[in-house]
């Protein structure tokens, strides 16, 4: 079963898009504004994973986990934190 990598509200992009360049930031990696799944590149290369702009199909699935999962893995992180905060000001 194939996942759906769209976002359900594409509204949204830019403001996850901005996310992803500010954590990514914050953990020490350059990413550019204007291309933040750049990022993606720049990983692979400190892991030492044969990603390139085209085709990248012979990639295993836990190549492709180790590129991506520090990204989503920290976002989400951002987002929990981001949550909390927001929840322990409605409280006071």
């Amino acid at each position: 079963m194939g996942r759906n990598r769209r976002i359900l509200v594409p509204e949204a992009r830019k403001q996850l898009d901005k996310l992803k360049v500010d954590v990514m930031r914050a953990k020490g990696y350059s990413v550019d504004e204007e291309r933040p799944d750049s990022v993606k590149f720049e990983i692979a290369k400190e892991l030492g994973i044969p990603l390139s702009e085209e085709y990248n199909g012979k990639l295993t699935s836990e190549q492709a986990g180790k590129i991506g999962g520090p990204i989503g893995g920290n976002m989400v992180k951002e987002m929990v934190r981001l949550a909390q905060e927001q929840l322990t000001k409605e409280k006071q």
